[in-house]
């Protein structure tokens, strides 16, 4: 199958360090192109693919301060994607709602993947006016607030098996990486960590959109003895701080898509203790992957028992390559692929005019 991904340009393809998204694109074109299949990644320059690149911004945008206006880069990618839209069976968009534009100008099926929350306000207009975009969501849960739009799959994330190792023995701290901010609730991790008496590392980006949350939130207990704030990793340090953790916190405060970070740790064989929020008992199975709580108070329990529990580090990894290896996702993907060029000349999956 000819295949077109198209990723954000916010970071390279796989991410350097922090990345959610564009990880999930690597993940899945390189598994693809694994496959036998032709894929071509229209993405930022500096990215690293085994299939066709078709450069959209000279470096990723996140770190780029020479770039202001990273809406009209991807409006251009849009445009390189449309001029050979021939060249492929299917056009698989992760730029969420900017995607939508280009079902309506090719004949050729557009599939968007929506990587985010759906329950802002301009969320009701953009799905009104593209109410026949054909959508792949990364949970079921993601799809509540908009339980009406074309939804044609759901695709749960998956990582390459031999990506992270299982650790066989538990570790001394807590841990917490991904994003610092105020929906992601990193205060309660601190807030958890210091009730239970277990030092916590922070391994986090900040967006400057987030500075004054990290300042006034974080930063007065980061003098702590624990808190440890370790900055952006990559993937071989995550693999020994999520390794050496005795859990993994998911502190979050909002309608969570889904949350790449957690199997990660659940590969690594570390429980995840997560609050009920959006994906989260879609993705966590309680008391195999991890833990699943709502107020912090109980998160404390659930850590200072953790070693008490019986948790199995080997039966959470056990159930990660049950539910979550990057085969797995790819096939969703295909199986999704197939239905939409195999029905694209009945009009099916396209978009109004």
């Amino acid at each position: 199958m000819r295949i077109a991904q198209i990723a954000p340009l916010y970071e390279s393809v796989p991410p350097a360090r922090y990345g959610g998204t564009e990880r999930v694109v690597s993940y899945l074109t390189e598994e693809l192109v694994r496959l036998g299949h032709e894929v071509t990644l229209f993405a930022s320059a500096d990215s690293e693919t085994g299939a066709e690149l078709v450069p959209c911004s000279a470096r990723a945008l996140r770190l780029d301060e020479d770039t202001l206006d990273p809406v009209s880069l991807h409006l251009i990618m849009m445009e390189k994607a449309l001029r050979r839209a021939d060249e492929f069976d299917v056009i698989h968009s992760h730029v969420d709602c900017i995607g939508f534009v280009m079902g309506r100008r090719t004949r050729v099926p557009v599939l968007n993947t929506l990587h985010g929350r759906l329950d802002n306000p301009e969320h009701e207009f953009i799905f009104r006016e593209y109410g026949r975009s054909p959508l792949i969501s990364i949970s079921d849960a993601q799809r509540a607030p908009r339980p009406f739009a074309n939804w044609v799959a759901t695709v749960h994330h998956g990582i390459p098996p031999d990506l992270y190792e299982l650790s066989p023995g538990s570790g001394d701290y807590l841990l917490y990486i991904g994003r610092v901010s105020p929906e992601k609730k990193v205060e309660s991790s601190i807030n958890i960590a210091m009730k239970a008496g277990i030092r916590l590392r922070i391994a986090a980006k900040v967006d400057r959109v987030d500075v004054d949350y990290f300042e006034s939130c974080l930063k007065p207990h980061l003098g702590s003895s624990y808190v440890e704030f370790l900055g952006e990793v990559d993937d071989r340090e995550k693999n020994e701080l999520l390794g050496g953790a005795l859990a993994f916190l998911h502190p979050v405060d909002w309608p969570e898509p889904f949350g790449l970070s957690m199997l990660e740790a659940m590969a690594c064989g570390t429980p995840v203790v997560a609050r009920r929020r959006g994906s989260i008992p879609e993705v966590v199975d309680h008391g195999v992957t991890g833990f699943i709580f709502e107020e912090d108070d109980e998160a404390v329990r659930i850590v200072k028992d953790i070693s008490a529990s019986g948790f199995s580090r080997q039966g959470c990894r056990r159930r990660f390559e049950e539910r979550f290896l990057q085969g797995r996702m790819a096939a969703g993907y295909l199986a999704a692929y197939e239905l939409a060029t195999g029905r694209c000349e009945s009009g099916w999956l396209k978009s109004a005019e």
